[in-house]
């Protein structure tokens, strides 16, 4: 996508300085940080594909289990887990060097289930109120934003923002073009 006609201030998602958008999907103010971004994304799917391959291991039936697959099983860090078995809340067995072992009973209770859900989630199609008095025209969101007429139909079919044309008028949601434009 081209560059905004306009400014949009922005705060990175990185590194918190801020900065002025090239274009409306601009999350980072520089390529070292959205190079930094995509390796953390990398970095956490790979972790929870090893969680994941960890768990399918797991028979159901064992009563107790190791420190690691319960870091896989459960939503909880394994400091935070060696503190709670530590402290006593939750009960352990050691069998020697590196073999503590927990009871699944006993972490249902404080933890839950990770879950491995990969795919996003299906979105629920959004209902508008597409009434004159909630909605923008082209002209006042040209006039408010500081933009072309043409510039704000092109972003209404990026986004499939949906429109509404009552006479000469074309009517869209002052929510969206909100949201767009902030």
């Amino acid at each position: 996508m081209g560059k905004a006609k306009f400014q949009i201030e922005r705060r990175c998602e990185v590194c918190g300085n801020p900065f002025f958008a090239k274009t409306l999907e601009s999350r980072y103010c520089s390529e070292k940080c959205g190079q930094v971004a995509y390796t953390r994304r990398k970095r956490e799917a790979k972790k929870l594909k090893k969680l994941q391959e960890i768990t399918e291991q797991i028979d159901d039936d064992r009563d107790y289990i190791t420190v690691p697959e319960a870091v896989a099983i459960y939503s909880v860090s394994r400091t935070s887990l060696y503190q709670y078995i530590h402290d006593g809340s939750i009960p352990s067995i050691n069998l020697g060097v590196r073999l503590i072992r927990v009871s699944r009973k006993e972490l249902e209770k404080f933890f839950p289930k990770r879950n491995f859900d990969m795919k996003p989630a299906k979105r629920l199609p959004k209902l508008y109120n597409l009434e004159p008095e909630n909605c923008y025209t082209i002209g006042e969101i040209s006039k408010k934003y500081k933009i072309d007429d043409s510039t704000v139909y092109l972003h209404i079919r990026k986004y499939g923002i949906p429109t509404r044309q009552i006479g000469n008028y074309v009517y869209v949601p002052k929510y969206e073009i909100d949201n767009l434009y902030k």
